[in-house]
Formats: structure tokens, C-alpha cells, sequence
């Protein structure tokens, strides 16, 4: 039988905030000593009360105009009851009734869109380490502001599910609301799937895999899971409602805990915070701040860079913004220059925070058109602008001081071949070249390449030989 999986997921997202949701303490903790970014708010010491962080407002506003979501006015926090060790309030200070973001979509790369719920606010919890026969608890991301993003069942493939996780994620990464660092956790993806047969009204059973931090994770998981629940069903047999985990070196997910239909968190309105309430100036001017999203950067280089080439650069940035800097006319070598030289670096990831200035590009790729570089040199000259040593001095001066300008003077060219055409050595290949045989023409062109140092232009010493030895 045929089955049609359908395909939800939420995602939490890691607000980059200086400080905390809750409290005024440090809000990175990357790299830092476990329970290190604490305050006697997170510990949920007696009679330490939260502080809304402001920022994470003006964050949430921000993420919810690139899911093309709407802005609820009126939202409030709320208290969700539960205990878990790395959780010392005993709850999580969310919201469950009235969330900041209403609902909006995301459109794919392919123009499929996903339907947005709505996305909250909350603390985040601690993180707990196991061990063989004990556990740590770290509470440095104890209120770590986040927001999570509640999708509609609008996925059906594992390809979709991938490249939803992947699109939200340059979403936040554009608007700047998140580090983006999947690795130490920024972005989580919890992933619904069901499986029913094809024509059904009535969805499946669905089982929920837990804490992906990857989208090559979500597509193997998404596929797994369906595999696994068309064989139970082909069987006869009835999919669990679980949670479930899913481990990358087996590629399999495992059950963890049954899943109820609702659990009791007891949801009560959070006595200790205020509604929040914003004006529609306040909404219209925070919305205004967000930048240029992936849709606006397809829509922009659509005729100037090549679809593969543009879906690469989508996932920094940082390259993207400066190829808005940069002279149009100059967008499509530049763009080469970034995915097939920068990336191929094994310094690109530092590279990337400090890109070279517009002017120094544009004079880079400026050279390379008036043929004053090589495709060779150009990508050397490229390279060097990132140096430390070479920054500031300018893409001529750099190209001046390597001696890798070409010569283009015509005159100065000529003569030049008119001396290697004067050796005996190329006597052979000259006759050979009027004889027909086209290859040996690249012979010639190396003589004259070497005779210049390197600096004659290959194209020009090409066309002057034919016309020599026509």
C-alpha cells in the first residue's frame, strides 16, 4: 500500500541577545566553563523575580517578519509546570495563550510553502551530560531566550522537511536574531511524521524524534521513520505515539517515552511578568530593521548568478551582503570568486568575519576584466586582500607588488612575439601551425608567455600569432 507521509516540525531558535530573557547575565556561553552564565534568577534562588529582556522583543518581531508571520500586539507569558533536573524553577516561563507571533509561512527554494502556526517566547532549559552511572547538569543555558517555531503538517517528503529546517535557519541567520551555530545547539528541530494511506482524510499515528541539530539529520531521520512505520503498517500492525531518538552513527531512531495526547503542565498565566503590550509604531519600526532575506537576494541576482552557485552563498550571510555592495556589473565574477575559491579555503570560516571592502573588490574585478590579470592571478590577488599583511593596500597595488599586472600594450606584445617567431627553436611549430595542426599554437603561446615573464596577456599573444603566421 501506498502511504502519505505528513510532516510537522517545530524548531527552537537561540535569540543572540547580550543578556539572558530573565535576568541581566551573559548570554553566550560558547566555549565557556559550565555553570559559568548563571544569575540567582536561573538558579531560582527564593525570592528572585524574571526581568524581561527587551531586545528578545525586538528580536521575536524581527524573526516573525522574515516568516512573513503577523505581530500579535497584546502577548503574554505563561507558566508551564513540570520537573526535570535541569530545570530548577520546576516550570518554564513560556507562552502558551497568547504568543507574540501569529502565524505566516515559509516559502522554499522550490516555491513550496510551509504554513507557520505561530512561534513563542520561553527560557530555555539547562543541559544535562550522562554518564555511566551519573549525570551533570550545566545551567548556563538556563533562560537563554527562544523562540519556537510551531510549523502546520504542510511537509510530505524528507527532501522538504530539509529544506525547511534549512531555509528557517538562513531566515534567522539574515535577519540576525541567532547565531546559527547548529553544532553547540542555536537551532533544534523536534520532527512529527505520520504515515496514511493515500486519499485518507484522517492523518496517521505520529512518532516524534527529538533534538536535531542538523538538516542532513532531519531528512535521514524523516526518511527512516517513514521506512519503519510503512513496515509496521504494511504488517498490520499499529505506530506508537512516542517520542523517539535518533542517532546518526546507526541512522536509525529508538523509542524513549510514550507520548501522551496532552500532558497536564497546568498552564497558568506567569504572575511575575506583565502582559506585553506594543504599539503599531513600535511593530512597524522594529519590522523596518529587517535586512534583505534569501527570497529578495533570488529575486535580485536571479539573471546575474547562477542558481547553484547563489543557493551556496545563501548560506553566509555575510557574502551576501557585501555582493550587495559591490558594482552590479561585477556581481557574477565576484561570486565565482567567493564559492570556488573563498570556501575551497580551510580559513574561509575566519575570512568570512573580516571580508575585504566593496572599493577593493570592485578594483579587483575591474582588473580582471581589462585583462590586466589572469584568471590566475586574479584568484591570488583574491586570496591576498584577506591577508593581514596586504589589507588596506588596495587589489593594484597588491597585484603591483606580486608583478602579476599583464601586459596589454599591443606594441610591446608584438615585439615580443616577433622575437620568440625570430628563434630557431620555434621554427618547427611555425610550420607545423601552417600546416594545420591548430595544437601547436599553445607551444607558441608558452614561448611568448615565458619571453614576458608570465605578464603577456594569453589572449592577445594568441590573436597577434595568427595574424604573424597567417
Amino acid at each position: 500500500m501506498k502511504y502519505l507521509p505528513t510532516i510537522g516540525i517545530e524548531c527552537h531558535v537561540q535569540l543572540c541577545t547580550k543578556t539572558k530573557l530573565f535576568s541581566e547575565v551573559d548570554n553566550d556561553a560558547r566555549g565557556k566553563e559550565p555553570n559559568s552564565c548563571v544569575s540567582p534568577v536561573c538558579y531560582a534562588l527564593p525570592g528572585m523575580l524574571p526581568r524581561l529582556n527587551g531586545e528578545a522583543i525586538k528580536y521575536a518581531i524581527l524573526a516573525g517578519r522574515a516568516m512573513n508571520c503577523k505581530i500579535n500586539a497584546t502577548s503574554r507569558f505563561d507558566r508551564k509546570h513540570y520537573f526535570y533536573p535541569d530545570s530548577p524553577k520546576g516550570f518554564q516561563i513560556t507562552q502558551f495563550y497568547e504568543p507574540i507571533i501569529g502565524e505566516g509561512y515559509v516559502e522554499l527554494p522550490s516555491g513550496v510553502k510551509i504554513r507557520i502556526e505561530h512561534a513563542h517566547l520561553e527560557g530555555d532549559a539547562g543541559k544535562l551530560t550522562h554518564f555511566d552511572t551519573y549525570s551533570l547538569v550545566d545551567f548556563n543555558r538556563v533562560d537563554t531566550p527562544l523562540i519556537e517555531i510551531v510549523s502546520m503538517p504542510d511537509i510530505h517528503s524528507a527532501k522538504d522537511a530539509h529544506d525547511y529546517c534549512k531555509e528557517l535557519w538562513r531566515l534567522m541567520c539574515f535577519a540576525g536574531v541567532t547565531y546559527g551555530d547548529l553544532y553547540n545547539g542555536n537551532m533544534r528541530f523536534d520532527v512529527n511524521i505520520s504515515l496514511a494511506p493515500e486519499g485518507s482524510k484522517v492523518l496517521g499515528t505520529r512518532a516524534e524524534v527529538k533534538n536535531l541539530n542538523s538538516f542532513r539529520s532531519v531528512e535521514r531521520a524523516v526518511e527512516y521513520e517513514i521506512k519503519r512505520q510503512s513496515k509496521l503498517l504494511d504488517k498490520g500492525e499499529k505506530v506508537v505515539q512516542e517520542t523517539r531518538g535518533w542517532s546518526d552513527a546507526s541512522g536509525e531512531t529508538t523509542g524513549q517515552r510514550s507520548k501522551e495526547e496532552a500532558k497536564d503542565y497546568r498552564y497558568m498565566p506567569e504572575p511575575d511578568l506583565p502582559p506585553i503590550n506594543l504599539s503599531t509604531e513600535f511593530i512597524e519600526a522594529e519590522s523596518a530593521k529587517l535586512p534583505l532575506m534569501p527570497a529578495d537576494y533570488r529575486k535580485k541576482f536571479d539573471k546575474t548568478i547562477a542558481g547553484d552557485i547563489l543557493e551556496v552563498l545563501l548560506d553566509y550571510p555575510s557574502l551576501m551582503n557585501k555582493l550587495n555592495e559591490i558594482n552590479e556589473k561585477y556581481v557574477k565574477n565576484l561570486s565565482n570568486l567567493f564559492a570556488s575559491v573563498l570556501l575551497a579555503e580551510e580559513k574561509s570560516a575566519e575570512y568570512l568575519n573580516d571580508l575585504p571592502s566593496a572599493t577593493d573588490l570592485n578594483e579587483l574585478a575591474e582588473m580582471n576584466e581589462k585583462k590586466e590579470l589572469s584568471s590566475t592571478a586574479t584568484k591570488e590577488v583574491f586570496l591576498r586582500l584577506f591577508d593581514p599583511q596586504m589589507k588596506g593596500r588596495g587589489a593594484k597595488n597588491i597585484a603591483k607588488e606580486l608583478g602579476l599586472i599583464q601586459e596589454n600594450d599591443l606594441g610591446a606584445l608584438e615585439k615580443i612575439v616577433d622575437a620568440v617567431l625570430a628563434k630557431p627553436e620555434t621554427a618547427k611549430a611555425q610550420a607545423d601551425f601552417k600546416a594545420g595542426q591548430e595544437k601547436v599554437l599553445g607551444f607558441l603561446v608558452g614561448q611568448v608567455m615565458k619571453e614576458s615573464h608570465g605578464k603577456a596577456n594569453p589572449s592577445s599573444v594568441q590573436d597577434i600569432l595568427r595574424k604573424k603566421l597567417t
